[in-house]
C-alpha cells in the first residue's frame, strides 16, 4: 500500500466496489479524489481516434492511480478502467492534500511512488523506438522482474497475459507469441502450464 488503509479511512476515505470494464476516471475530467487499489487490477489507457487502445500500465493491489493530477489543475490525460472486480479506496482531494501537508513522511512516500511510476512510463515510451520484439520484451521483463525483487533465472512468473504485454509494448499478440518462442529457444524464458517464467 502506498498509504495505509487505516490512515486513509481515518481521514474520511470510502471504499467502493467496481465491476470489470468500469471507468474509475475518464480522460478530460477533473481529479477530485485520491484513488488507491485495495484489491484488483486496473489499466491506465487512452483510446485513439482509430479505435485502438494505448495502455500505459496495469496497476494492482496497493497501487494508487492518477495521484499526480491532484497536485495540478490539469484534466486527466488518461483513463483508469478496471480489468477485474476491484475495491478502490477514495479520499477527497482536499482531505488528501491536508493529510500530506501534516505528514511530510507520507508526502515523501507518495512522491517516491509517483517518481517510480514516471520511470516506468519513460521505459514504456522508450520501447516504442526499439524494432526487435525480443529486445522490447526483454527490457520490459527485466524492469518488472527487478521491481518485484526477483533476480534468479526463471524465478519470476510474469503476471501479465500475452495480450497485456502486447498492449504495453505496442506489438501485435502474434508477434509477442513468436518472440516468446524465440526467447524460449534462447533459454531466456521457460514456459510451464501456459505461464511464462523469466
Amino acid at each position: 500500500m502506498v498509504i495505509s488503509e487505516d490512515i486513509l479511512l481515518a481521514h474520511g476515505a470510502k471504499t467502493e466496489l467496481y465491476q470489470p470494464n468500469e471507468f474509475i476516471f475518464k480522460e478530460g475530467t477533473i481529479a477530485k479524489f485520491y484513488f488507491q487499489i485495495r484489491q484488483g487490477f486496473v489499466k491506465i489507457n487512452n483510446f485513439l481516434e482509430d479505435g485502438k487502445e494505448f495502455v500505459h500500465g496495469f496497476p494492482f493491489d496497493g497501487h494508487c492511480i492518477g495521484e499526480s493530477y491532484l497536485f495540478t489543475d490539469h484534466l486527466y490525460a488518461v483513463n483508469a478502467m478496471t480489468i477485474s472486480q476491484c475495491e478502490i479506496i477514495k479520499l477527497e482531494k482536499s482531505a488528501f492534500l491536508k493529510l500530506l501537508l501534516k505528514n511530510s513522511a507520507l508526502h515523501f512516500k507518495v512522491n517516491h511512488y509517483t517518481a517510480d511510476r514516471l520511470h516506468f512510463r519513460y521505459l514504456i515510451s522508450s520501447l516504442l523506438s526499439i524494432g526487435d520484439p525480443t529486445i522490447k520484451l526483454k527490457v520490459l521483463l527485466d524492469h518488472i522482474k527487478t521491481y518485484f525483487g526477483f533476480d534468479a533465472q526463471y524465478s519470476f512468473e510474469v503476471p501479465y497475459t500475452r495480450h497485456q504485454l502486447a498492449t504495453l509494448t505496442g506489438l501485435r499478440i502474434e508477434t509477442v507469441i513468436r518472440a516468446f518462442n524465440k526467447m524460449e529457444k534462447q533459454k531466456l524464458i521457460k514456459k510451464y502450464n501456459k505461464k511464462i517464467y523469466y
